[in-house]
């Protein structure tokens, strides 16, 4: 990653006088969380259903190495990955896969792990390549693996906006604090927003509390602010709508879980960015972004 970082500035330099910071980003969003089964790839799904039910064009990234839980969960078998684009035998539109419902989703597959090692050359035209999703997304939605590595930490850079999936059980709390501790102090002072959702929870009182005391103890050992997106209320046809490999918000669209889903989203797309947040400029600047350390 070192030797990236340098590399990565060079290309910048390279790179500036033909980067228009005007020109329309598209949002990208991170979706990940501290351990594992806290509902973060079912929040993805949901989000981007509910989204395009709202009308905006919507790209998933499963950047999940190995569990692959995005398709299961669309019931899509994807015929390509991040692979074929790094092997330059596929565009990155190339592999993009499609289900019923219009749901756009990219398999990382072992890509990911992939990208971690890439070359200035390499890099540079993966940047190029995924900047190209900016002709056809409103949104970019990321689902992460669970848990601090340097893959999470790399997707967490790209974005604008962080979504930290936890529930009322402390070891989720706990887990979801150890990865914004390692966040920040992995980033530089340029931080994407940084968002809480609290999943699988028995009332929005009880989401409210679990927010409040993780923004608590962020505020003081870590002095940063972190912002509460909404709650998930516990709901058996989340489960039910996983068995038939189809969102909640289709199979059961009247449900709490839905119901909670789509209040997520209007808030999310209501959201105006705060005054002091710098711009992050177009995607393919984020790109170069995502494999920087300093």
């Amino acid at each position: 990653m070192n030797d990236q970082a340098t590399q990565l500035r060079q290309i910048v330099k390279e790179k500036q006088p033909n980067i228009n910071n005007n020109t329309p980003s598209a949002k990208i969003i991170t979706v990940t969380s501290g351990k594992g089964g806290v509902g973060k790839s079912n929040t993805v799904v949901n989000l981007a259903l509910s989204l395009k039910e709202k009308g905006k064009e919507v790209v998933i990234l499963d950047a999940d190495l190995g569990l692959a839980n995005i398709e299961v969960l669309l019931g899509v078998i994807p015929r390509y990955n991040l692979s074929n684009v790094l092997t330059g035998n596929k565009t990155i539109t190339e592999i993009i896969e499609e289900n019923e419902d219009g749901i756009k989703f990219i398999s990382g597959g072992s890509g990911i792990n992939e990208l971690m090692f890439l070359n200035k050359e390499q890099i540079t035209k993966f940047a190029n390549s995924v900047a190209e999703l900016e002709r056809i997304a409103d949104y970019i939605l990321i689902d992460t693996s669970a848990g601090i590595t340097d893959a999470v930490l790399s997707f967490c850079r790209l974005a604008h906006e962080v979504i930290f999936i936890t529930t009322p059980e402390p070891t989720s709390i706990t887990d979801a604090y150890a990865l914004i501790k390692t966040f920040q102090s992995d980033s530089d002072i340029d931080l994407p927003s940084i968002k809480i959702i609290v999943n699988k929870t028995e009332s929005s009182k009880e989401a409210e509390e679990v927010y409040r005391k993780l923004a608590n103890v962020c505020k003081h050992f870590l002095n940063m602010e972190i912002e509460y997106l909404g709650c998930v209320l516990f709901d058996y046809n989340v489960m039910k709508a996983a068995k038939i490999q189809e969102p909640i918000c289709k199979s059961f669209p009247k449900s709490k879980a839905s119901n909670d889903y789509r209040k997520i989203v209007n808030t999310l797309t209501d959201l105006k960015p705060k005054e002091n947040t710098p711009a992050k400029g177009n995607l393919f600047k984020q790109v170069l972004k995502m494999f920087s350390k300093h």
